[in-house]
């Protein structure tokens, strides 16, 4: 009994250090809006390119470009990478583009070796861009006509290199619902955010690929998408690589800036954490279950042990004061977090299935990436057993 009262005195002392964690990163994680400046014109706005690779988007890319058309910045223009697409995107696009001149198609290259595909996408788009400040956003965003003005604004008061915006998240199947709204949960449990601004070590940094804006000079002098070009997280590495070469980086809440609905289906939600979960711990087994264990630990263990405590094993108070207390502090985290990223407050009671769907996917990432040889997305599918051998093992799309 003492080896149990002390095991929950510790898990009670770690959930209130990233409870403590937890509220800071609310506060420091700002949303993009408040930063604009009103008069923006012309003359006095750097032009912006907003470079989007697209892969067999034509159910989206529609969207996303009506919304970006309708920025309120006055000097932008965007330019489509087909990334040979099988469906009709490179069609949609420039379709679009006849009544929209700002709005430009190129078609992506093969894939070449050494490269995966949405960096190498990126760097073709880098290379066919004018701007003074780069864009990178996905085809299945949605953008508030303030997106890329307040974006503008915010790098440039706090004289940032780059800096990533995450979108808010539309989730609408249960099992979405269960696992999008869980990354941003993860970073504001566990990531101090104060520390990615203040911090000059790059471990103390994320970012995500939906909107991505950097300063010209500063992706040039990093290396591009070059220097990423081997990695899945290519865009949690680029921000990475910003810090590494001295320049400052933020994250910044997207709330109110832009849209994205990742993921509609089970197995697009299996293959894209799948995906996440293994590059996130690159491809490290003993790792990826440590920090599994942990998250089991500490948000799933206690809604099951809580109950048996009560009506089976006969605990004394104290250890069922000390549970009662750890399913508090995150039901609290988990209602701040639904509050804040505006998800569906039921929800709230499903958290432990949430956990339950974390655990199976990390499972099945890591069997997947390391024992049958393929993180796949987009149509192709990577080996990632050895670095230095990873690289594309086929292009799914071409093959039907």
């Amino acid at each position: 009994m003492d080896f149990i009262i002390l095991y929950n005195y510790i898990a009670l002392s770690i959930l209130i250090i990233f409870g403590i964690n937890f509220l800071i990163n609310n506060i420091v994680f700002r949303s993009l809006p408040e930063f604009l400046k009103p008069g923006l014109n012309c003359a006095a706005s750097p032009l912006v390119s907003i470079l989007i690779p697209a892969r067999n988007e034509e159910k989206s890319i529609r969207r996303c470009l009506r919304s970006l058309v309708r920025q309120d910045y006055p000097n932008f223009e965007i330019i489509v990478l087909d990334d040979n697409s099988t469906d009709t995107t490179a069609a949609a696009v420039n379709s679009f583009s006849l009544k929209n001149p700002e709005v430009r198609l190129i078609s992506g290259k093969p894939l070449i070796p050494g490269w995966l595909g949405k960096s190498y996408a990126c760097q073709q788009l880098s290379e066919a861009a004018n701007g003074e400040y780069f864009l990178f956003t996905d085809a299945d965003t949605l953008h508030f006509p303030n997106s890329v003005s307040s974006a503008v604004s915010a790098l440039e008061q706090n004289n940032l290199g780059a800096l990533s915006v995450f979108a808010r998240q539309i989730t609408v199947t249960l099992h979405e619902r269960m696992m999008v709204p869980f990354g941003n949960f993860i970073l504001m449990v566990f990531l101090p955010f104060i520390l990615i601004l203040k911090s000059r070590s790059p471990l103390f940094c994320t970012a995500i690929g939906q909107f991505m804006f950097f300063r010209k000079d500063v992706y040039r002098k990093i290396g591009g998408h070059e220097s990423v070009k081997k990695e899945i997280l290519e865009d949690i590495h680029i921000s990475k690589q910003v810090k590494r070469y001295g320049f400052k980086f933020m994250i910044f809440d997207g709330n109110k800036s832009l849209y994205c609905r990742m993921y509609k289906t089970l197995k697009e939600v299996i293959r894209g954490y799948s995906k996440v979960l293994a590059a996130a711990f690159d491809y490290n087994i003993f790792t990826q279950g440590f920090v599994t264990i942990l998250i089991f630990s500490l948000f799933l263990a206690p809604f099951i042990i809580l109950p048996l405590a009560i009506f089976l094993l006969d605990w004394p108070q104290l250890v069922i004061n000390l549970i009662i207390a750890q399913v508090f502090i995150a039901l609290m985290m988990k209602m701040f977090s639904i509050i804040r990223f505006k998800n569906r407050f039921s929800d709230i009671f499903l958290f432990p299935l949430s956990i339950v769907y974390l655990i199976c996917i990390s499972i099945h990432s890591a069997v997947k990436s390391k024992c049958i040889a393929g993180v796949y997305w987009k149509g192709r599918t990577y080996d990632v057993r050895k670095e230095e051998h990873l690289g594309l093992v086929k292009d799914n799309l071409h093959l039907k």
